[in-house]
């Protein structure tokens, strides 16, 4: 459930332009779009250009296919972060999981599958927990 109340902190920057409230302009905006703002100010940032040469450059490096998979890989994580913020990541992953054994895949091939990603191995541990966990069931 979302908290719906007035937020009583204020960012104040230390650069102010238009009378300090172009910084609580675009931290709005880039807040509006949620998750996937962020990932793609990270992504812009770490393309160490400026400008619209930043923000193609982003786009194309987030997602197969250029510029356009870019823009389909943030719908999807905002449709993730959408997911788990509504139901928690245990039951999204479960429900992944049952649909990954529904189409015929084994324990075995999605803990495969799981080992090969670029993540953390502490997440990599949790989800070789749920698949265990749901093998059980």
């Amino acid at each position: 459930m979302k908290n719906h109340m007035r937020c009583k902190y204020t960012y104040k920057p230390d650069n102010k332009k238009n009378g300090g409230n172009y910084m609580d302009m675009i931290i709005k905006k880039i807040a509006a779009l949620g998750v996937p703002g962020l990932v793609l100010m990270i992504a812009i940032e770490l393309t160490g250009l400026a400008g619209a040469a930043a923000i193609v450059a982003a786009l194309a490096a987030l997602g197969p296919g250029g510029i356009i998979g870019g823009v389909m890989t943030l719908c999807v994580i905002g449709l993730i972060a959408d997911g788990i913020a509504e139901y928690g990541f245990d039951e999204i992953a479960k429900g992944v999981i049952m649909e990954l054994y529904c189409n015929g895949e084994s324990k075995e091939s999605i803990k495969e599958k799981v080992s090969k990603y670029p993540i953390s191995e502490k997440m990599k541990n949790n989800l070789y927990e749920v698949v265990e966990k749901f093998a059980r069931q």
